[in-house]
C-alpha cells in the first residue's frame, strides 16, 4: 500500500518517526513536508495530501499538526477526503469500517510516538465493510458535501452581476467625478485669464 504522509512543522518529528517505522514495514511512503521544524501552515500539507488521496497518487493519508484539530478541519474542505482525527485505536479502525474515512489525523503534541505507530497501523490495516447500513449513511454525507459544493458555486454565478453592477457604478462615479473636476479646472482658468486681462487694462 501506499501512504502519503504530511504535515506542518509541529508534526515534523512524529512524521519522521512513522516515514521510518512505515519504510522498514515495506509500506511505499509518500512525503509531502514538511522537510523541516521552520514555522508552516498546515492547510497547505493537507491540500498537498488531499490531492495525492484523490488522484490515486496514495491508498490513504495520514496527517499530522500539532493538535490535529486544525489539520482535520482543513482537509475534511477538500471534497472526496473524509479526515478522522483518531487517538484511539478503536477509532482508527471503526472510522474506516464504518465511515470510510481515507485520512487519519494525528496530534503530535497529544499522543507519544508509540501509540501513533499503533493508531496507524490499525487504520492501515482496517478496511470499509460495505455493510448497506454503512453504505447508506456514506451516500448521505457525500450528498451534503456535493449539494454544499453545487450551493457554492450557485452563489458565485449569482455574485458576478452584482459585481458587474457594482464595478459599472463604480466608473460612472469615477467619471462623473473627473468631469466635475474637469468643470471646476476650466472655470478656475478662465478666472485667472481674467484677472490676467484685467490688470493689463
Amino acid at each position: 500500500m501506499k501512504v502519503a504522509l504530511a504535515s506542518d512543522h509541529a508534526g515534523f518529528s512524529l512524521k519522521e518517526e512513522l516515514k521510518s517505522k512505515l519504510q522498514k514495514r515495506r509500506f511505499a511512503v509518500l512525503d509531502l513536508g514538511a522537510h523541516s521544524t521552520a514555522p508552516s501552515d498546515y492547510p497547505d500539507f493537507a491540500e498537498a495530501l488531499g490531492k495525492a488521496v484523490l488522484t490515486g497518487s496514495a491508498e490513504r493519508g495520514i496527517l499530522i499538526c500539532g493538535s490535529g484539530v486544525g489539520a482535520s478541519v482543513a482537509a475534511n474542505k477538500i471534497q472526496g477526503i473524509r479526515a478522522g482525527l483518531c487517538h484511539d485505536t478503536y477509532s482508527a479502525h471503526q472510522g474506516v469500517e464504518h465511515d470510510d474515512i481515507n485520512v487519519l489525523v494525528l496530534g503530535a503534541r497529544v499522543i507519544g510516538s508509540a501509540l501513533a505507530e499503533e493508531l496507524v497501523m490499525t487504520f492501515l490495516q482496517a478496511r470499509f465493510t460495505h455493510e448497506a447500513r454503512h453504505v447508506r449513511r456514506v451516500a448521505k454525507v457525500l450528498r451534503m458535501e456535493r449539494a454544499a459544493s453545487m450551493a457554492i458555486q450557485k452563489e458565485i454565478l449569482a455574485e458576478k452581476p452584482q459585481v458587474k453592477v457594482r464595478a459599472i457604478r463604480r466608473e460612472g462615479q469615477e467619471a462623473a467625478s473627473f468631469k466635475s473636476h474637469s468643470r471646476q479646472a476650466r472655470r478656475a482658468q478662465h478666472r485667472r485669464a481674467a484677472a490676467r486681462t484685467a490688470g493689463a487694462l
